[in-house]
């Protein structure tokens, strides 16, 4: 489904990202580990068309699409959660997900998404008419997920979702990838809780200062000494 190929990325004369490549399947979970400044929203934003590589290539169901414009990115079916969630605050909750359906395949279709979302975040459904910038941080994490899926994704990128919140809330969030990845969204996963994001995904690789040192399925990097380590505390 995506493929990106030895991508290298940089801020001005900054390198950032070296040689790095990865794949998503259909239908996968695949998480990207790593401590802070690794690389890891900048290789999102490369995917996503707002960050340009200087060599390499991205294909996305067949397409290049390291070149394109994120808006054609996101019509293709690539929808990126951006890390600290970015609600519009002053918009109530129905207003924020029907911003998330402006894409035209989507808007057709959003009022029948807007059912798969609410039962997939009930809660939102009760705060549809509350506004963004009220709700709690749990809340607000649900709702950016939820406007993401209202764009109809075949890839959603979520970039650490659990940040900030409560260990329970943290366990939801999870919880909840968990169900759109058995409603057949692929997805690609950026987190710090390495644990977690491994945990529930199928495969994974670990991203430092702008490189992959490690890839693998999950199962297996869970059991890598290195990352048990470095990541894990073990």
């Amino acid at each position: 489904m995506l493929k990106v190929n030895k991508i290298n990325v940089y801020y001005g004369d900054l390198h950032v990202l070296w040689d790095v490549s990865l794949e998503v399947k259909e239908k996968e979970t695949v998480a990207i580990v790593g401590a802070n400044c690794a690389g890891k929203t900048t290789l999102l934003n490369t995917i996503s068309g707002i960050l340009k590589p200087r060599s390499g290539e991205i294909y996305f169901m067949n397409e290049r699409i390291d070149k394109a414009h994120p808006s054609k990115i996101v019509e293709l079916g690539i929808v990126q959660v951006p890390e600290g969630r970015q609600l519009f605050p002053q918009m109530t909750v129905l207003e924020n997900l029907e911003m998330g359906a402006s894409v035209p395949r989507a808007w057709e279709k959003r009022n029948e998404t807007l059912e798969w979302v609410y039962q997939l975040f009930p809660i939102l459904k009760e705060r549809k008419n509350q506004k963004a910038g009220t709700l709690s941080g749990g809340e607000a994490q649900m709702l950016a997920i939820a406007r993401g899926l209202m764009a109809r994704p075949k890839l959603l990128m979520l970039d650490e979702p659990s940040l900030g919140l409560a260990p329970k809330l943290v366990l939801k969030v999870f919880e909840i990838i968990e169900k759109i990845r058995e409603e057949g969204v692929s997805i690609l996963l950026v987190e710090q809780n390495v644990g977690h994001a491994l945990e529930i995904s199928d495969r994974g690789y670990v991203l430092e200062t702008g490189r992959i040192v490690l890839e693998g399925e999950s199962r297996e990097l869970l059991k890598n000494e290195y990352v048990k380590k470095a990541y894990l505390g073990l």
